[in-house]
């Protein structure tokens, strides 16, 4: 096969849909994005529409196929934005509802329902997901239970549901494939990441009938093809990965065996590391499917965070700045936050804390209290976050976890980067291109084609640059306020200083 081929890597986030016309050796030769609307109907309530997503998908399919042509694109590649999840109707391929997204606690009720009957474990046990309404199978129950008719239409075999992907894959085939991933599936609470398959238990704790739920296929299958006028590509041209976001993200890093973690700096960050054999977390971690390659697992432990670049965006609007760029300058503008901390709980706490009902706090402050303390509060929050659940993942495994590597938007935030490196002891790096994600599903397409390619280098390197003493008293200061977040005391001494 020629190297002058290309994949089209679909990178479809909460906030953005993009496409990256990408070559073996990983280079980026032309990309589009537009940007994707989330609603918020009710407190803790988070939904986007599910046509607007597919819409925005062909859009900027569209600008890359006008800049570049389609005659040398082998492959589409799709990377995703995952729990989140869409219900449609078999026949007409028509959403019966919104994109519920992976930041809506609609679900709660049902989660602690759950809870209370005392399921959590033997759930965890199977999916390796604590019992929580970041994932979907409750969110498909709601629907179902809340849309008119749905349920008795889900129990006749009219509906179908998926996440992200799987909604694509059916859109871009026009209906011809309901399938998705295994690094999909195993973040539904649906799926039984040690046997390899959907439970017929967990589906009827969730009351979510088994005929609703796509095939599971390995993250490299050719998926299928592309339908006469789906998108501006010609028809025929397989879809030839799929994968969750944060998942392409490791795999982009080119990580391959234990012991590396990833963060990947969006909306939420999600940090990732493989662990060989399936592991079940002590310490509020995920156990999920990183990928799935010629039919076989990799798995790999994962900690959400709920709300981290978000939370710059969110403390922007606030002080009237224009955007989390203007937040991070007036961040820096001061040497501290003199005291203040801000937990950004605003949809409640994921790992390792998994807190659904907690809510942001600022404590703290006093009146030497300036905006530019709140601003750096802000920033920082995002860095104590990934220490806690860096924490967590090192206290699950026996392998010293020697550095973090860094991608996504926030990643190229230089201040943010070596506050990260302080506060976790460690080295933190970063890769020459923010779009790891993309450029991921566009190395697994390529490897499923046969073709070797190459991973995203190394640009820059944060050494931490405080001492011992400063690290813990910034983290005792963190875990304070984190106390007050969960109305509980704080512990003596500090996640982070648990790290040797």
């Amino acid at each position: 096969m020629s190297s002058t081929n290309f994949v089209l890597a679909i990178d479809q986030g909460t906030t953005n849909t993009k496409a990256l016309l990408v070559t073996a050796d990983g280079r980026v030769l032309h990309q589009a994005s537009v940007p994707n609307t989330v609603t918020y109907p009710q407190p803790g309530w988070a939904e986007q529409s599910a046509t607007a997503l597919v819409d925005g998908v062909r859009q900027v399919i569209a600008q890359v196929v006008a800049k570049a042509g389609a005659s040398t694109i082998v492959a589409v590649a799709i990377s995703n934005q995952r729990e989140s999840i869409v219900v449609w109707d078999a026949a007409t391929g028509e959403p019966i509802g919104p994109c519920i997204i992976w930041q809506c606690r609609r679900s709660a009720p049902k989660c602690e329902f759950l809870r209370a009957a005392g399921h959590a474990d033997a759930i965890e046990r199977k999916t390796g997901l604590a019992l929580d309404p970041l994932f979907p199978a409750a969110k498909i129950a709601w629907l179902l239970d809340n849309v008119s008719g749905a349920r008795a239409r889900a129990e006749r075999g009219e509906l179908r549901v998926g996440t992200v992907d799987s909604w694509l894959l059916w859109s871009l085939t026009n209906g011809a494939v309901h399938a998705t991933d295994h690094s999909n599936a195993s973040r539904t609470q649906l799926f039984d990441t040690a046997a390899l398959q959907w439970d017929a238990d967990l589906a009827n704790l969730f009351d979510v009938p088994l005929s609703m739920l796509p095939e599971v296929r390995s993250s490299d299958s050719n998926f299928g093809h592309l339908a006469e006028g789906a998108t501006a590509l010609p028809a025929g041209i397989p879809i030839h990965a799929m994968i969750g976001d944060s998942h392409a993200a490791l795999f982009g890093h080119g990580v391959r065996t234990p012991g590396a973690v990833k963060a990947t700096y969006g909306t939420g960050t999600s940090l990732m590391m493989l662990t060989g054999e399936r592991v079940l977390s002590s310490h509020g971690i995920s156990s999920t499917i990183a990928w799935s390659q010629n039919g076989q697992p990799v798995h790999a432990l994962e900690g959400n965070i709920s709300v981290s670049g978000q939370s710059a965006a969110f403390m922007a609007e606030m002080l009237g700045l224009t955007d989390a760029a203007a937040l991070s300058e007036l961040a820096e503008s001061v040497p501290n936050s003199n005291g203040v901390s801000f937990v950004p709980a605003l949809v409640g706490l994921g790992a390792p804390y998994w807190r659904s009902d907690a809510r942001g706090t600022l404590t703290g402050m006093s009146l030497g209290t300036k905006p530019a303390h709140l601003a750096r509060a802000a920033i920082e929050a995002i860095a104590f976050q990934v220490a806690d659940v860096f924490s967590a993942m090192q206290r699950d495994i026996t392998v010293r976890l020697a550095e973090l590597r860094a991608d996504g938007g926030a990643s190229q935030n230089g201040f943010l980067m070596q506050f990260q490196a302080d506060v976790l002891g460690r080295p933190v790096t970063t890769g020459g291109a923010p779009e790891v994600s993309a450029l991921g599903a566009a190395a697994l397409a390529f490897a499923g084609l046969g073709i070797a390619t190459s991973t995203v280098p190394e640009t820059k390197r944060y050494i931490p640059t405080i001492s011992e003493n400063d690290r813990a008293a910034h983290l005792f200061r963190w875990h304070g306020a984190m106390a007050q977040t969960l109305h509980t005391q704080p512990r003596t001494g500090t996640n982070g200083g648990e790290l040797s």
